[in-house]
């Protein structure tokens, strides 16, 4: 390597020894982040810090999105007013009793669960910002290895997002836990299991909050009949379906708005009903109430439960739609608008019931003054409209997220918004929600049916958020072992009891939600067992380095221009569908790059840290291995863009490769590195004087090059040897060729190859599991989207080869 310009004075080696050493210290570098951890077996490029987006907001910020959170979080658990009572009371209310006892009850359940459960305790266990069930288990993820596919990788934990911040009280025992979960193969199924199952709850809110809230409001004109109240209801709910595709964003500047006013609505009407008919309901604030209403009703009153928890629906959504907000502003909205006029609106029907107990089925409708009557009728039904918007989105968005873990099958997600990240559309999923919706708003008709199935998918999802967080305060937080038990004690059983009131109409409505959970978790089971079975058949049977030398180096096999994307989910080798590639078509690109598309556990993956490339030996036939990795939020790119992106972080991959290679390790005669795979490392004796200056520079800058510890002393030996001497800085050479060869690659145009492997079970294989590979997942493969249209390749640029993998 040629020597050139720029001569630096050097005092002493063992002066600037000491200063490179304080520069480390500096930055706060260890020998072990220098020396990174590769299980790719090749050099990686450099990974930047960037900011998530649960990073300070200025108040003002805080307060927009505490307006803004109105109008997307509350329409569901802000239009309850309008079934409680009714749900609560079925038989009629009996003692006048016990209008104050029901009251004291949704007062303390509104207190206990959203306010203090979530509000301040369950939002701040979101993940980078992002909440629900899916949050919670990837969090879990990411602390332990408990996924059932093991994608796991070490360069994982550099990305921004994904480090965990935890205190080092309570550290054994959170260590002993987390062993345990890794080592237990049962507490991952239970987990997953666990987590799959909210999911599914969560799908099935999305068919009955449009159902129940949209009746509700309807209802307010009973004159015209139940027929005719079913049917409006049902053309209503066939074009908030339709106008899905249009994104919740397009409509959303409306919401707040409309939410705000309906508060104002409920929680004026409220006021006046408890100022005018009876201020003494307020003594419902006592808890001695609750107490005396289960004495006098006893199985009654546990029954009457399955109604009151109805006061808490779309609680959840406070957690769920967190990614698009921020936890101040959740709490500030909560605390300050919605729990004053819910509490207001609860007050003020059990005022109103106190004198009119014959109105409890139509509680809402009858309380409301007559010239607010259909003011109020008109915000309730788009109030209501609302509240679905936010529900069947929320559907999307967790369809979207069980993407990333295998376990749903494949479907087109169309984002949106580009305002509010998590705001998804899914076509196929839409449609068979809008199905779903009719032919349960025509089967069951009323709002108390739907309330029993409505209540068991509400509580289910909350108790497993109870047993998810109180898991997460103790391995994560490291939480108190007190604190976490009061937590648990007191949640769990305050919804177990809710539970088992709401599982008591199993047989009136309370079936339907088990009945939609348990198919969900079935095909959402199968789906995750056959591509986790399918990883494992390509780890096992990934292409050797040797194979990889063997072919390329095979003269039948031509190389043609132009860049060969070759799409796998393997991400810790080359697939066995490469030399299947080979032998059916004997050429390959003159770029060759196995892409991985990865979906990280967390919500997002800044765009500087998504491409993590390798290069395959031997270096002269240009394949690159690709791990692109997506957050659960994260759109994948357009072709056109994903190409752009992929060839310019390929070019700078290149360019720090050369500088690595040939800036620093300037010695032809360098030894045989430990792993032939490995990226050339400096060795001891073997640094010239044209890199100790730039190799100086790799060590102040935090560079995470391939530097052993062994390395970086014989720099600073190499240093000494050469302090009384001028110091060289030595050229990068080839990279800028290398890089231009890659760029007239893409001119000549980019191709994507596609494994189409058919997945069968092993011939000796039980009947049960060749029934569910053979089969279902088979159907399931054929009759949801294929692989090149989630990633919305362009079929003119589409090779398919197939292969079958016995699993």
């Amino acid at each position: 390597m040629s020597e050139k310009g720029n001569f630096e004075e050097e005092g002493g080696g063992e002066e600037r020894g000491t200063q490179v050493q304080n520069n480390l210290k500096e930055k706060k570098l260890s020998w072990g982040k220098l020396r990174r951890v590769d299980s790719l077996n090749l050099e990686a490029g450099n990974v930047s810090m960037s900011a998530s987006h649960t990073s300070k907001f200025t108040w003002a910020a805080t307060l927009s999105l505490a307006f803004q959170s109105i109008g997307i979080v509350y329409g569901d658990i802000g239009t309850s007013p309008l079934y409680v009572y009714a749900s609560t009371f079925s038989d009629g209310i009996g003692d006048k009793e016990d209008i104050i006892g029901v009251l004291s009850l949704i007062i303390y359940t509104l207190v206990l669960i959203p306010l203090i459960k979530y509000v301040f305790i369950v939002l701040w266990a979101n993940d980078n910002g992002d909440g629900g069930t899916f949050a919670l288990y990837s969090l879990i993820c990411r602390y332990a290895k408990v996924g059932l596919i093991p994608k796991e990788q070490p360069e994982d934990n550099e990305l921004s997002n994904y480090r965990l911040d935890t205190p080092s009280i309570h550290a054994k025992r959170a260590e002993k836990i987390k062993e345990k979960l890794e080592s237990s193969r049962i507490a991952q199924i239970v987990l997953f299991i666990v987590t799959i199952l909210g999911t599914s709850m969560v799908i099935g809110d999305g068919v009955l909050t449009p159902c129940i809230s949209v009746l509700s409001a309807v209802s307010g004109i009973n004159s015209l009949g139940k027929d005719a109240v079913v049917g409006i209801s049902v053309a209503i709910l066939i074009v908030l379906f339709s106008v899905q595709r249009f994104g919740t964003d397009k409509v959303g500047s409306a919401f707040a708005p409309i939410i705000c006013i309906w508060f104002i609505f409920i929680g004026g009407i409220g006021l006046y009903n408890l100022f005018k008919y009876d201020l003494g309901v307020l003594r419902a604030f006592y808890p001695k109430y609750m107490v005396d209403y289960f004495k006098r009703n006893g199985k009654k009153g546990w029954i009457s439960l399955g109604g009151v928890v109805m006061c808490i629906t779309g609680t959840e959504a406070m957690f769920a739609d967190l990614g698009h907000f921020n936890v101040r502003a959740i709490q500030l909205s909560f605390s300050c608008i919605t729990l004053p006029s819910l509490l207001a609106a609860y007050s003020g029907q059990a005022a109103f019931l106190s004198k009119f107990p014959n109105e409890v089925a139509d509680t809402f409708y009858a309380s409301i003054p007559d010239p607010l009557y259909w003011p109020t009728f008109v915000i309730a039904v788009a109030a209501a409209i609302i509240a679905s918007q936010a529900m069947i989105s929320g559907a999307f968005a967790i369809i979207s997220q069980s993407l990333t873990l295998n376990c749903f099958p494949r479907v087109k997600v169309v984002h949106t918004s580009a305002k509010y990240e998590g705001q998804v559309y899914i076509p196929e999923v839409n449609y068979m929600l809008m199905v779903a919706c009719v032919i349960v708003c025509v089967a069951f008709q009323t709002t108390e049916n739907i309330g029993h199935a409505y209540g068991i998918a509400v509580v289910a999802v909350m108790v497993m958020t109870t047993c998810m967080v109180a898991l997460i305060m103790l391995v994560i937080w490291r939480t108190r072992i007190s604190l976490v038990v009061l937590f648990f004690i007191v949640f769990f059983l305050v919804e177990a009891v809710y539970l088992s009131s709401v599982l008591y109409k199993f047989k009136e409505g309370g079936y339907l939600p088990l009945g939609l959970a348990f198919f969900l978790v079935i095909v959402m089971g199968i789906w995750h067992y056959a591509q986790r079975q399918r990883y494992i058949f390509e780890l096992n049977n990934k292409v050797s380095s040797q194979s990889i030398r063997e072919l390329v180096s095979d003269r039948n096999i031509n190389r043609i221009p132009g860049i060969g994307l070759l799409y796998s989910e393997l991400v810790q080798g080359i697939p066995p569908i490469f030399p299947h590639f080979i032998a059916n078509i004997p050429s390959a690109h003159s770029v060759l790059v196995f892409v991985s598309i990865k979906l990280i556990p967390i919500s997002k993956v800044s765009l500087e840290e998504r491409f993590l490339f390798r290069q395959v030996e031997p270096r002269e036939y240009r394949m690159f291995r690709c791990i692109v990795r997506y957050g659960y939020n994260d759109p994948i790119e357009e072709p056109q863009e994903f190409e752009r992106q992929l060839v310019e972080n390929l070019k700078e991959f290149i360019r720090h490769e050369h500088f690595i290679r040939e800036g620093v390790t300037n010695d032809a005669n360098l030894p045989e590195p430990e792993n032939p795979q490995h990226s050339t490392i400096l060795s001891k004796d073997n640094i010239g004087r044209g890199s100790i200056v730039q190799v100086e520079e790799l060590l102040e800058q935090g560079t995470q090059s391939s530097l052993s510890t062994g390395s970086i002393r014989s720099f600073h030996a190499a240093k000494s040897r050469n302090s009384s001497n001028r110091i060289v800085h030595a050229p990068i050479q080839g990279a800028e060729e290398e890089m231009q060869f890659v760029q007239k690659a893409m001119e000549k145009g980019v191709v994507y190859l596609l494994g189409e492997a058919e997945v069968v079970a092993e011939p000796n294989s039980s009947l049960f599991k060749k029934m569910i590979v053979n089969y279902a997942y088979s159907f399931l493969r054929k009759n949801f989207r294929e692989g090149e249209k989630v990633l919305a390749i362009p079929r003119t640029r589409l090779l398919k080869v197939g292969m079958t993998y016995e699993i």
